[in-house]
């Protein structure tokens, strides 16, 4: 066990030495980020616009442009979901609750989702050097949902997150991020933690209104 951590140990600190330092503090940022989120913590807003324009740059130099594009609409989701999670400091309005998805934006979700894979993958792969271009851009729509969800604090949100981490984790260490592809393992982890954490904070509200 000893020697499988230190194995563990050696690995983190020899991707870390040879990572770029931007992609570090993203890496970072983006645990930080996840975690105030799993911890309801306003805080992971500003926290995530620094890490997506982190991001924006370390996927660009990577040729995943659909990544780096899905940071540019992950920091306007991140301020949108700001200014709705802010609300609940007015005195005049009650906290934003968490919630189900109604079926009705779950459906046009997948509609839209389905829509930009194809048609974003399409794009990537016949007009520029993109790697892994419709895997990209699947994650990517999956990811815009899970962000928009989390924003309007929908508990599954983090079901999404769970399923989009399992791929991101393949996918860039395809691409030889292997500091990111831990962190997205990270990620998941936390993603299970968060999807816990809102179903008992969901489930304590609910007895609160009930009595």
């Amino acid at each position: 066990m000893a020697a499988l951590f230190y194995f563990f140990m050696s690995a983190v600190a020899a991707a870390i030495k040879s990572a770029d330092p931007i992609e570090v503090a993203g890496v970072l940022t983006g645990v930080a980020c996840v975690w105030l989120a799993a911890r309801n913590s306003i805080w992971n807003f500003p926290v995530g616009i620094l890490n997506g324009a982190l991001y924006t740059v370390v996927f660009w130099q990577s040729r995943l442009y659909s990544d780096a594009g899905l940071q540019l609409a992950f920091i306007a989701l991140l301020v949108y979901g700001w200014v709705m999670w802010l609300r609940g400091a007015d005195t005049d309005a009650a906290p934003l609750p968490i919630t189900r998805t109604p079926w009705r934006l779950a459906a046009g979700l997948a509609v839209a989702g389905l829509l930009y894979a194809l048609g974003a993958g399409f794009l990537f792969s016949n007009h520029t050097d993109a790697a892994l271009p419709y895997w990209d851009s699947s994650t990517t729509a999956i990811s815009l949902a899970a962000q928009l969800l989390l924003s309007r604090r929908h508990l599954e949100n983090w079901l999404l997150w769970i399923g989009v981490d399992v791929a991101y984790v393949g996918m860039y260490w395809h691409r030889h991020l292997y500091l990111t592809s831990g962190l997205y393992a990270v990620f998941l982890g936390l993603a299970a933690y968060g999807y816990w954490q809102w179903r008992r904070d969901m489930a304590a509200l609910a007895k609160v209104v009930t009595h």
